[in-house]
Order: C-alpha cells, then structure tokens, then sequence
C-alpha cells in the first residue's frame, strides 16, 4: 500500500515540477521575444529618435504621431518603391513583412 502512495507522491511532485520549470521557460520566452520587438523599434531611433518623436526642426519626419495602421502601410510603401525616399526603401526592403509589422505594432499609436 505504502509503494502506491509513494508511486502517487512521486508522480503529482514530477508534474508540479515541470508546471514549474514550463512557467519559467514562458517568462523567458515572452522577455526574448519582447526584447526582439524592442530592438527591432529602437532601429528607427537613430534617424526618427526615441519613440519616434524625433528632433522638431531635425529634418526627419515626426513617427510618433501615426498609427499602427498608417505606420505599416507607410513601410510597405517604402518596401515596395510605391514610395519614393533616401534611405527608408532600402531600410524597409530588409525587413520581412512581419518585421515591420512588428515595428508598427510597437512605434505606432495603438
């Protein structure tokens, strides 16, 4: 009797163990892929500054403003030479569809 308790114990501690260990593992995974969309915004930093808001009177366009929406169909744009611009179709066609999706998503106004 006592070897089917200790079967039962052993059994409902390995399955609380790896509810554990898999929380942990979709924390650090939810942080990482945060982190990429993150970086992947913050490549727009160096032309459009921080967020987006830019340097009034800097000569680049103010980001900020746009939404999610405005914000990618402005990137396919550029992606797709609808668009004409210096360095932003060359930017953009080095980013996959869901990139710069992801980048609107995290730039633009929700």
């Amino acid at each position: 009797m006592r070897a089917k308790h200790l079967k039962t114990a052993l059994l409902a501690t390995t399955i609380i163990g790896l509810g554990q260990w898999s929380s942990a593992a979709l924390a650090q995974n939810a942080a990482a892929t945060d982190l990429y969309k993150r970086g992947l915004a913050a490549t727009c930093a160096n032309c459009h500054g921080t967020d987006g808001k830019g340097v009034v009177d800097g000569g680049m366009p103010l980001i900020n403003g746009l939404s999610s929406e405005q914000m990618l169909a402005q990137l396919k744009a550029f992606k797709s030479g609808a668009r004409e611009g210096t360095i932003m179709p060359q930017l953009a066609k080095g980013y996959t569809d869901e990139q710069l999706e992801t980048i609107a998503n995290q730039l633009g106004k929700k």
